[in-house]
């Protein structure tokens, strides 16, 4: 392999994992304070409630491009790793170029929907409150204008992860963090933007990260390939690939988030802006563990992926297993935190009332019961992905999915808000336990090998 990428086939399995998942990781954690710098600075502006309100409504819709955006990602992700195993490294680039061209294709088309038809987009989540409607409207429009650098950042970063050099993924991130955090307060109090000040700190620093993943894939010293072009023609075979490794992810996450988007106006429409609220505050103290997981999962797909196009079966057995246990730690812990700690954590980003504080930590406590299955999905998906079998773990989370808005409104029937809370845990536990079992089928199909 070139200078610019991580042999994962050789050497200690823990030590090359936690070598790729925890620049990963750190890159998840920057996207998780990304979006709780704007949750922080929101909650401290006079009408907050209504504010934080409005940005989980046009949060929806930013987490709906993350359909489309996962046909760079995974491309990058499960071409470049695979064909780097075989050492076949013209093949490797050539994905990851045909991967960023389609993200930014993609994210041009997602972006300027975004800003033609933002009225009609939260006009579909059910918004009663005017001024909540048009806060989001403004802050959809603003951030439309990113969302191109922000695929073609995520197919860069595919490209680096597969490569075993998660490592300038991070930096990227970890300086746009750094100008999020010093324009969000400057933004939104110092020039009394509001919450479009927080959509206008957003876009400029999802365009600095996007011209540093441009610069470290061109020029780094440590880049994977000598030479990466965006600009250029697609290649037919590679992008049929590419959209058969992609589409099923892209279903799932499109599922996921449109379920969600049910699920937030049932909240809506039933309890108003302050549920809308405690579900958009809770749900960012939660991505502590969903983005920490889906890092490690990307490690666990690299890894996996390299091994697969090596041949090396045995290797891909303990990786997973050694992966299984390490996400297994980490969403305890998670539980731990959201069961004791969750009145605590909510109040640092509202000044309300007890009353809105004890939601909260009631949302937390709910969540926190399918944390462990969080574990199980992790693993398993980015095994499969590393593999090349994207159907399996998107079938799971689809079916999982599709019972989610029932089970919320049945509970809800019953026990009020948290019964919402409660439907949004069985079916994340349900999709976390029918991907593990299905692994298990799939793993003992594998070939044999000697242990690594």
């Amino acid at each position: 392999m070139m200078s610019g990428t991580n042999d994962l086939t050789q050497g200690g399995i823990l030590k090359k994992l936690l070598q790729v998942a925890v620049p990963i990781m750190g890159t998840q954690l920057m996207q998780m304070a990304y979006n709780l710098t704007d949750m922080f600075w929101l909650g401290r502006m006079e009408n907050s409630v209504t504010a934080v309100a409005a940005s989980g409504l046009a949060g929806m819709f930013l987490w709906l491009s993350m359909a489309l955006m996962m046909f760079g990602r995974m491309g990058s992700e499960i071409g470049t790793s695979q064909n780097l195993g075989r050492d076949d490294a013209a093949a490797a680039r050539g994905y990851g170029e045909d991967a960023a061209r389609i993200a930014l294709l993609l994210g041009l088309l997602y972006g300027l929907v975004l800003i033609l038809f933002a009225g009609p987009l939260v006009t579909l989540l059910q918004v009663k409150e005017p001024q909540v409607f048009q806060s989001a409207c403004d802050y959809l429009r603003i951030v439309g204008v990113g969302i191109p650098l922000t695929y073609v950042s995520a197919a860069i970063t595919g490209v680096f992860n597969a490569a075993g050099n998660s490592r300038l993924s991070f930096w990227a991130n970890a300086l746009g963090l750094v100008i999020n955090m010093i324009l969000d307060p400057l933004m939104i109090f110092g020039l009394g933007l509001g919450i479009r000040g927080a959509a206008i700190a957003t876009a400029i620093a999802q365009g600095v990260v996007c011209a540093l993943f441009l610069l470290f894939i061109k020029k780094h010293p440590h880049r994977p390939f000598e030479c990466f072009r965006i600009r250029g023609r697609l290649a037919r075979d590679r992008v049929g690939q590419i959209i058969r490794w992609s589409l099923p992810v892209a279903v799932e996450s499109g599922a996921f988030t449109l379920l969600a988007m049910v699920v937030t106006g049932m909240a809506s429409a039933w309890y108003g802006e302050t549920a809308v609220a405690v579900q958009r505050v809770g749900s960012q103290i939660e991505s502590m563990s969903w983005l920490i997981g889906g890092g490690f999962s990307s490690a666990v797909t690299a890894f996996v992926g390299q091994n697969y196009g090596a041949s090396r079966w045995a290797r891909i057995r303990r990786g997973y297993r050694i992966s299984l246990a390490s996400l297994l730690a980490w969403e305890a812990v998670v539980t731990v935190v959201l069961v004791f700690g969750g009145r605590t954590l909510f109040a640092l980003f509202l000044r309300e009332p007890p009353e809105i504080l004890d939601m909260g930590a009631t949302y937390l406590r709910i969540l926190a019961g399918c944390q462990l299955f969080m574990a199980l999905e992790g693993a398993c998906g980015g095994a499969f992905r590393g593999m090349g079998k994207t159907l399996p773990p998107s079938l799971c989370s689809i079916t999982s999915n599709l019972i989610r808005p029932l089970l919320c409104w049945a509970l809800a029937q019953w026990m009020g808000m948290n019964g919402l809370w409660m439907g949004i845990t069985l079916s994340a536990a349900l999709r976390g336990t029918t991907m593990f079992v299905w692994f298990t089928v799939q793993e003992r199909k594998l070939p044999k090998g000697d242990m690594a």
